[in-house]
């Protein structure tokens, strides 16, 4: 199991996935999205798992903005350029992938 945690490092649900998995002895690999950002191979391999509209927080101040654009690539590529609009933490298991706080999900990965 190769887990990535990708947040903010203000975010308390990235703190708490952090901790789901620590508790666990689960290794992860945290990145912060604000520092590192995250790739493009990445973001379309969360995409594929999620879906686009979930990989955006709607609390983000330009959020209205993404969701008035026309195309995918649009989005994709404006989720790519500012990490801030990312709803985190995304969480990565290989091409299984989560957003926001979800231990349900990451129990069926240990």
């Amino acid at each position: 199991m190769n887990i990535q945690i990708f947040g903010k490092n203000k975010c308390f649900d990235t703190k708490k996935a952090q901790r789901y998995f620590k508790e666990r002895g689960v290794k992860f690999q945290a990145i912060d999205l604000l520092k590192y950002g995250i790739s493009r191979g990445e973001l379309t391999s969360v995409k594929n798992a999620v879906g686009l509209e979930a990989l955006l927080d709607p609390k983000a101040a330009d959020a209205a903005l993404v969701t008035y654009l026309a195309y995918d690539e649009d989005k994709r590529e404006k989720l790519l350029e500012d990490p801030k609009l990312l709803r985190t933490p995304i969480v990565r298991n290989g091409k299984q992938a989560t957003v926001g706080y979800c231990p349900e999900v990451w129990k069926t990965w240990t």
